[in-house]
């Protein structure tokens, strides 16, 4: 399975959305080096203060979210990997910023190193590529998944949706997508093949003033 070409059509099309929209309404549209120009001092000081708050997550617990973050989106050919963006410090910024996703994020963790350690007998950190990739599996697809695993899958798709959004609103991201926001374009008209579909043609005038 191509996990960035499926990660893209979530955030092209409509899944996955709710956390992007929340995201871009925030100050942390950036990942964690949020730019800071062109922005009102409200917002300036706003960003600061919660950059300034102690760290939510421990070192374990940022070493796993960094694991899985470049599990959910690996380095390729094409781009670099969810670390390369510095999603793991977006997550770090969104937490503190909206802090529902506090008790769901670090339970969610805690329950990822209990199945690890009932399967592994280690963290997750600790176990190999193939098991972190075998544990991941169980739960990154939730019709699949064992009713079991209910409190696993929830977690592991809040944590996908944090790293697309982080992924995909960080400048390297953006250029993975193939994103050009608005350019100028010189329109050619409604297609021929379209307008024969529904028995319609332009004008001679319309030809001649408008396309």
């Amino acid at each position: 399975m191509d996990r960035r070409k499926s990660i893209k059509a979530m955030i092209l099309g409509t899944v996955s959305t709710a956390v992007l929209v929340e995201a871009c309404k925030s100050s942390a549209t950036t990942v964690a080096e949020v730019d800071m120009e062109d922005r009102m001092q409200e917002e300036k000081d706003y960003i600061v203060k919660v950059k300034a708050q102690p760290n939510f997550f421990t070192e374990h617990e940022m070493a796993t979210i960094t694991l899985l973050a470049d599990i959910i989106i690996p380095k390729d050919a094409v781009s670099g990997s969810a670390t390369d963006a510095k999603v793991p410090e977006f997550i770090e910024f969104i937490v503190k910023d909206m802090p529902d996703h506090q008790v769901p994020m670090r339970g969610g963790l805690k329950w990822l190193d209990l199945h690890s350690y009932k399967k592994h007998t280690k963290a997750f950190t600790e176990c190999s590529g193939k098991e972190q990739i075998g544990i991941v599996d169980e739960i990154a697809y939730p019709e699949k998944a064992a009713p079991a695993l209910a409190q696993g899958v929830s977690f592991f798709n809040k944590i996908r949706d944090l790293v697309t959004t982080g992924f995909y609103t960080a400048e390297i991201g953006v250029k993975d997508l193939g994103y050009m926001g608005n350019v100028p374009n010189m329109w050619a008209g409604v297609p021929d093949e379209v307008l024969k579909q529904h028995g319609l043609a332009y004008t001679e005038k319309e030809l001649k003033e408008c396309i």
